[in-house]
């Protein structure tokens, strides 16, 4: 076992108390470079060797997103620890697999309930699950769902069962904070971490929460000291996590939409793909990529490999380069974005008007609209302007939505008047 002297050089301070609760719920909110989940991760290593028949599940809201994330920093659990040659790591099936005796870590998704569900280990008990990013977890019903599976069976009398859940601070109307920081239980232990108990971040790593103090208070009590996230000031309000699930009576209403806006280096490439009705006032966004460094041909093929070639797509007018480019690979249907005076206030306005839902898939949709905020020292044309930042996927629904026209209907009680299904082509009234 490692000793307690090389196993604090390598922890490090501040999460003595959280290393060692043995509490049925662990939650730990922390903001950027807290390092709250590299802790997790190496707790969750240190358990698997010290509780030799304990296992654990791994959860976050999409399956694919472990591997880059969780999966990820396991493995780099182990090789800190200096433990790497005892385990067995694959990605198919992705598990790890303690060499000595068999113990297992799975990984699990939301978006896959069955496979959830049915999480079983061959030694042991599964006794330990850690959900990553829980504020992807779009609801406390989705919880209880999980909570009552698993942990399972009885633990012998070295084990207990734990559920550890870690996250970024989120809105303060989320779930998490109503369920384990507002009500008090003896089962329940919360942590509140920030960048000040992180003592391996060098100094231009602190120079960047320094100048967020200073320059974006508000982005600085969440990102930097973990505090919950307030709606006041956010662009978009009406909005809320859901999985896309539209009544066979409205889709008729619905059409697809699609926006894109380019980066690269200090900005991303952010696309979403949304349905809409202006009749019902709704958007449902399904699906995006967000990604540093993407070269056109990249931009395109993640398009093309998406089934979204043929659609139209607004994408961003300052661009008139990248956007002949992309149509000489293959996306055809690419259009600019509409801008004039206020075009951007104008776009906001018009979105505001629609009750939003976002895909829990989304992730960095869900991280906009939670952090995209208006700047009340910066106006055009009398009104304020929202920060132009965390604002890429915004932007690229902005673009899209000036194809969102209104229908010549009326909708009543969720139902079409004045129309039949003959009226009605991709949802429009011809």
């Amino acid at each position: 076992m490692i000793s307690k002297k090389v196993l604090s050089s390598i922890v490090g301070g501040g999460y003595n108390k959280f290393w060692n609760d043995k509490s049925r719920y662990r939650v730990l909110m922390g903001g950027k470079g807290s390092k709250k989940s590299t802790t997790t991760a190496l707790n969750m290593i240190y358990r698997i060797i010290k509780y030799k028949n304990s296992n654990l599940l791994v959860v976050r809201a999409v399956m694919n997103t472990h591997r880059d994330s969780t999966f990820a920093q396991l493995k780099w659990a182990q090789e800190r620890l200096g433990v790497s040659h005892l385990f067995k790591n694959t990605v198919s099936p992705m598990e790890m697999t303690y060499l000595p005796t068999g113990q297992k870590i799975i990984f699990r998704g939301f978006d896959d309930v069955l496979k959830l569900a049915s999480a079983t280990v061959s030694k042991g008990s599964l006794n330990f699950v850690w959900i990553e990013e829980a504020f992807e977890i779009d609801s406390e019903e989705d919880f209880y769902k999980l909570d009552l599976s698993v942990p399972r069976g009885k633990p012998d009398e070295n084990l207990f069962k734990q559920t550890t859940l870690t996250f970024n601070p989120w809105s303060e109307n989320h779930w998490l904070k109503k369920r384990f920081f507002d009500t008090k239980s003896p089962d329940t232990s919360c942590y509140v971490t920030c960048y000040l108990q992180n003592e391996f971040l060098d100094e231009t790593d602190r120079a960047v929460f320094e100048k967020m103090k200073r320059d974006n208070p508000r982005r600085y009590e969440v990102a930097g000291l973990g505090h919950w996230g307030v709606a006041d000031g956010l662009v978009f309000e009406n909005w809320q996590v859901e999985k896309l699930c539209i009544p066979d009576n409205e889709a008729p209403y619905y059409k697809d939409y699609f926006g894109l806006d380019y980066g690269y280096t200090n900005d991303p490439t952010a696309f979403i793909a949304f349905k809409a009705s202006p009749n019902l006032k709704k958007i449902y966004i399904y699906d995006e990529f967000y990604k540093y460094k993407m070269l056109n041909s990249e931009i395109a093929a993640e398009i093309i490999r998406r089934g979204y070639a043929k659609e139209r797509i607004r994408a961003d007018c300052a661009e008139p380069k990248s956007n002949d480019e992309l149509r000489r690979l293959g996306i055809t249907r690419i259009a600019p974005s509409e801008k004039g005076r206020d075009s951007i206030l104008s776009g906001i306005q018009k979105i505001c008007e629609y009750k939003i839902f976002v895909d829990p898939s989304c992730v960095n949709m869900i991280k906009e609209l939670s952090s995209y905020v208006y700047d009340k020292n910066s106006r055009e044309n009398g009104y304020i302007m929202p920060k132009d930042t965390n604002n890429h996927l915004c932007d690229a629904m902005r673009y899209a939505f000036c194809d969102v026209k209104e229908q010549r209907t009326a909708v009543t009680g969720g139902k079409p008047t004045g129309i039949t299904k003959n009226d009605l082509i991709g949802g429009f009234t011809v």
